[in-house]
């Protein structure tokens, strides 16, 4: 798209419309898509360890690899972002509880993982005013809808980020917190990602995952995009990961606290 027909969007549309229309220019550009949802296949340069992953036939909602007795679920694609950004999520989810239980401090460097449109991104900059938001994401459309809001809203402390399946491409050591919310059960490589998360960590650093709760059938969501607390805590301490605390303030979702071993 050009910088004069986004900058014309930017002034005239609301955020909502906006990150529509952005989505639509996208296609329209000739980029390369992916279906939402969908499966982002493995990279040919990072071969599954027999050891760590396993191969099944695919369920309806899963890509078929399977980490750790769990069947790995296929990702929204950015043609999802409507979903992201629908108007009762602030009811059924209650966004505004989980920032509040971050307790983060105006300095903190956080890193917004699977950030998707911004939806938690843009909710946090304000609260770290002498700090920084990074907004991860592997897709580039995503990351365009970001750019696109941070413009308009002219806000200077929320920073995109590339991302790969293996890897966030983050600084080791560089970031307080890092926030996963609904986007850890859709990692291609887990063990990979969030071992590279974890050496980001500063020292007192931690990692807070906010999923879907697998325990309770009755949560309407399909039955990989949900994840038990004890499945959670298996997987993060795989990686040398601490578990610190849970917190079910939550209508729907866990919060689960975790930070380095030693940290």
């Amino acid at each position: 798209m050009t910088k004069r027909w986004l900058c014309w969007v930017q002034k005239t549309l609301p955020r909502d419309v906006l990150i529509l229309v952005v989505c639509f220019a996208v296609l329209l550009s000739g980029c390369q898509v992916l279906p939402a949802p969908t499966a982002i296949a493995p990279s040919p340069s990072t071969p599954i360890a027999d050891s760590v992953y396993q191969q099944k036939t695919p369920s309806r909602d899963g890509i078929g690899k399977v980490y750790m007795g769990r069947e790995i679920a296929q990702v929204m694609g950015h043609l999802g972002a409507g979903w992201l950004e629908r108007p009762n999520r602030e009811r059924e989810e209650q966004p505004q509880t989980l920032i509040n239980a971050l307790n983060l401090k105006p300095t903190d460097v956080v890193t917004d993982i699977g950030a998707g449109t911004g939806y938690f991104s843009f909710r946090l900059s304000p609260l770290v005013p002498q700090g920084k938001v990074l907004a991860v994401d592997i897709q580039p459309e995503m990351l365009e809808i970001v750019n696109a809001v941070k413009q308009e809203k002219k806000i200077t402390n929320v920073e995109t980020v590339s991302g790969s399946i293996t890897n966030p491409n983050l600084k080791a050591a560089s970031i307080d917190l890092a926030l996963l919310v609904d986007a850890y059960h859709e990692f291609d490589h887990p063990q990979e990602m969030m071992t590279a998360i974890a050496q980001a960590l500063k020292p007192s650093g931690r990692v807070v995952l906010v999923e879907y709760r697998g325990e309770n059938p009755l949560i309407p969501i399909k039955a990989l995009h949900k994840m038990t607390q004890r499945q959670v805590r298996r997987e993060m301490t795989a990686v040398g990961l601490t578990w610190l605390a849970t917190k079910e303030t939550l209508p729907q979702q866990h919060i689960l606290t975790f930070g380095k071993q030693g940290g």
